[in-house]
């Protein structure tokens, strides 16, 4: 039996306010969950989260946690 690779997380912190960005940034901090400025929260690492992350990068501090 194969083992199972382990996945990794990614702890994503709000470190910017929105104010003043485009509407699609605003929304992609909303749909990572992300509320506030230093409000952190974790997901696995997908492409799709890494794509959202690439597109608010200036907003935003990003850690692998295990």
């Amino acid at each position: 039996m194969a083992k199972k690779k382990k996945s990794a997380m990614l702890k994503i912190t709000q470190v910017r306010s929105v104010i003043g960005y485009k509407k699609d940034q605003k929304r992609t901090i909303e749909a990572l969950g992300l509320r506030r400025i230093r409000h952190s929260v974790v997901h696995k690492d997908t492409p799709q989260i890494r794509g959202m992350v690439q597109k608010v990068v200036h907003l935003v501090t990003v850690e692998e946690v295990a």
